[in-house]
């Protein structure tokens, strides 16, 4: 079955390149098969914002020659409002990222194959024993890891991935220069990452600003076709209309003129996944649904998923047995529901009635975080039911009431 390996990774994106880099780096025969080119990568699959935490660089060594800019605040708005949190952050450059990370694991050992389309898992006795690729070509291996994201062809046919269309959330985003950070009638965006909440411009999902330096900025919005999407929908429009919108209307984005070549599209699923390996593999990153769904960062989820994984295959690896069974691989799945998505569903939980709140209920909700207390907004963004309550008011039951039932339905 051709050349075989320890484990073979499908996908060179964070999750991908950080399950190679770790493997590697423990003696471990590791290949990534990668469809794109390696002259044009990370082209096609260039879509993050890249804005992190420096949790995250420091867990993996980021070095800051990957980062565009240093940023200290957070902020949220809402249409007539918002709220700053003191928080240092970081936006990358994420094509240079993602080729760091290559580089990272073949220094270690890894091989990358690019151009390397995974089709299908060769199947013995039931069980993955390698991938197909490019038409006839062959690989066999202990383990195998889909790191594809959305595509996801091998957890599809093995039935580990169950992402639901209803459940994607679609996005587009350029960068821009000429965009006024400090205008007066908004926060300082200066050093900042901005998250606007408002139906007008995202109906059923947000809006961003991420400032890159001098008069440079990642300007996105995404959503999902959730019910305040049909709620507040404009008809005809498109995601990229709703950008237009508002680059003629808010007057940060004036004069903003697009960087040439500076586009990112891409997708994530905003669910929580119901299986996440079987018997001689397993799937990280966006394959399963990783990303935060409150505030839709991935990288660090995605890059934690693969050194759980990683973590799973080197205590499996270094046994005599080399036992892969189901059993085994479910290592995976508890660190990922310990340390890499903890409390997920109700973050999950969280995301659901924030999107279903109407465009004053987010102003109100300004008010209410410049009230609390530094320790209610950590606990409300790990997830901590009894502070999310000190968030809510009676006029929120309307908004729980059509939650349940929404829920009871699905």
């Amino acid at each position: 079955m051709g050349d075989r390996f320890d484990v073979v990774i499908a996908g060179a994106g964070p999750a991908g390149a950080q399950c190679a880099r770790d493997l590697a780096a423990r003696d471990h025969d590791v290949l990534v098969l990668e469809t794109e080119p390696e002259a044009e990568f990370p082209r096609q699959s260039n879509k993050s914002t890249a804005g992190t935490f420096p949790s995250m660089m420091a867990s993996f060594n980021v070095p800051d020659e990957v980062v565009m800019n240093f940023t200290e605040t957070v902020v949220l708005e809402s249409p007539n409002d918002h709220f700053v949190r003191e928080q240092p952050g970081a936006v990358l450059e994420f094509a240079d990222f993602k080729r760091w990370l290559v580089q990272e694991g073949r220094e270690r050992g890894a091989e990358y194959r690019f151009g390397s389309r995974v089709s299908k898992p060769i199947m013995e006795d039931g069980e993955i024993a390698g991938v197909r690729y490019d038409g006839d070509e062959e690989v066999s291996a202990d383990i195998v890891v889909d790191a594809t994201g959305p595509a996801a062809p091998l957890a599809k046919a093995l039935g580990v991935s169950d992402l639901e269309r209803r459940r994607q959330a679609i996005g587009v985003e350029y960068e821009f220069e000429g965009v006024e950070p400090n205008h007066g009638d908004f926060a300082d965006l200066r050093d900042a990452m901005m998250l606007r909440l408002d139906h007008d411009l995202a109906p059923g999902g947000y809006s961003w600003i991420f400032h890159t330096g001098a008069d440079t900025a990642k300007v996105g919005l995404c959503y999902i076709q959730n019910d305040s999407h049909d709620s507040y929908a404009k008809e005809g429009m498109g995601i990229d209309d709703y950008l237009e919108y508002w680059l003629e209307r808010d007057p940060r984005l004036e004069n903003a003129a697009r960087i040439e070549g500076k586009m990112h599209r891409g997708s994530a699923h905003i669910q929580p996944p119901e299986q996440l390996s079987t018997d001689g593999f397993m799937a990280i990153g966006d394959t399963v649904p990783t990303i935060d769904p409150l505030w839709g960062e991935g990288i660090h989820k995605g890059m934690k998923s693969a050194r759980a994984a990683a973590v799973t295959a080197d205590a499996i690896l270094t046994t005599d047995r080399r036992d892969t069974s189901a059993e085994h691989m479910e290592i995976y799945d508890q660190l990922w529901h310990s340390d890499v998505a903890p409390r997920a569903n109700t973050r999950l939980l969280m995301t659901e009635l924030l999107y279903l709140a109407p465009n004053d209920r987010y102003d109100q909700l300004m008010a209410d975080l410049r009230k609390a207390d530094g320790d209610t907004l950590s606990e409300v963004n790990q997830g901590n039911r009894l502070a999310m309550r000190k968030l809510l008011h009676a006029g929120d039951l309307p908004i729980l009431a059509k939650f349940l039932r929404k829920r009871l339905g699905s």
